[in-house]
């Protein structure tokens, strides 16, 4: 089940073209009072408020709005690449590219928001493949989705590259550089989540999954009951089939994804944070990443088709379930459709330092 369906024209007053801080932007505004505002230097979603007026992602407040690096906070899209695990730039090319907005809609308790990017020059520069990217928000009460949708067009003949260009993307391309083939690429959500104090959080739903500890350079399987954090934090979780759930005092926030496999949380911790030139000494204690992923493995996209990652963040008011039983029920009972999206449907229904 898709997040786009037909939209109205852009010159609906509730969702509007803004500013934000110099950069283009939407603004959503939900009929329940849920907002939001995603920048379209690289589709990226600065804000969101539920509809009590409380901002649930962090922002870095030294954060670079220059439409070039990557904006610090919020929800970075990162694909063809994720962090240095390939030849391409870190986190790739999609986060420092200006997208096209193509639809937008509201309701009397939602708003839903499209952007989308294809392969141009600029792109065909570092990775010779076409693509179609969409990345589609909506927010509703205290539910905020975010779907990416990447299409590998029949269109995709051999593209011109220089010989450094060629030896670069030999490693990741492989044959797609002679012919159409599969598309390959790691993507990930780089969810920013505010919090009161990541000292005193804990993230539950991590047990007993693999994980690269990139930290310490090891590979392990979590057996501990929670995550917390305690120093720099950067983790690769593997084959994740349950949501996650983050208690940050008396709020919680659940985590469920489709389409992605695999999670990563990050947290630079005082030491790193304060080697961070977009991020206050202490802007590691307001926010925690909780990020839906597709790393352990590269997604692979055959010719004509389109592969769909869902990341779904919900505000909880009710008490803790007792065990993950209870976390995945709680997934269900917020969203039916859990267990089903349907990539069938047409595409209408930097900063070096970042992790």
């Amino acid at each position: 089940m898709r997040l786009n369906p037909p939209m109205p024209p852009m010159s609906d007053p509730l969702i509007t073209l803004s500013d934000f801080h110099g950069q283009p932007a939407l603004a959503l505004v939900s009929g329940d009072g849920a907002r939001a505002t995603v920048l379209l230097h690289g589709a990226h979603l600065v804000s969101w408020a539920t509809p009590d007026g409380q901002e649930q992602l962090y922002l870095s407040p030294q954060a670079v709005f220059d439409g070039r690096q990557a904006v610090r906070g919020g929800v970075p899209v990162i694909f063809p690449q994720f962090s240095d695990m390939g030849p391409l730039p870190r986190h790739g090319f999609a986060r420092g590219l200006a997208w096209e907005p193509i639809s937008l809609e509201h309701g009397a308790s939602d708003a839903l928001a499209v952007l989308r990017l294809q392969d141009s020059p600029a792109t065909r520069a570092l990775w010779a493949r076409a693509f179609v990217a969409e990345l589609s928000l909506r927010i509703s009460g205290q539910r905020l989705d975010i779907e990416l949708a990447i299409e590998h067009p029949a269109a995709d003949a051999d593209k011109p590259m220089g010989a450094d260009v060629q030896v670069a993307n030999a490693a990741m391309l492989g044959a797609q550089a002679a012919s159409a083939s599969a598309l390959k690429f790691t993507a990930a959500l780089h969810t920013y989540l505010r919090v009161a104090d990541a000292a005193n959080i804990h993230l539950d739903g991590l047990q007993r999954l693999r994980y690269d500890d990139r930290v310490r350079h090891t590979q392990q399987v979590d057996m501990a009951p929670r995550l917390e954090v305690a120093g720099e934090l950067d983790r690769n979780y593997y084959d994740l089939a349950r949501p996650l759930v983050l208690q940050d005092g008396p709020r919680r926030v659940e985590f469920t994804q489709q389409g992605f496999t695999d999670a990563v949380v990050w947290n630079p911790g005082a030491e790193r944070c304060g080697a961070l030139a977009d991020m206050p000494a202490d802007g590691w204690r307001q926010m925690m990443c909780v990020e839906a992923a597709a790393v352990g493995q590269p997604v692979s996209v055959a010719v004509g088709d389109c592969w769909i990652g869902r990341q779904t963040l919900t505000v909880l008011d009710t008490d803790p379930p007792s065990d993950a039983a209870g976390h995945i029920q709680s997934a269900r009972q917020t969203d039916p459709d859990f267990d089903e999206l349907d990539d069938t449907d047409d595409m209408n229904d930097t900063d070096d330092t970042t992790p």
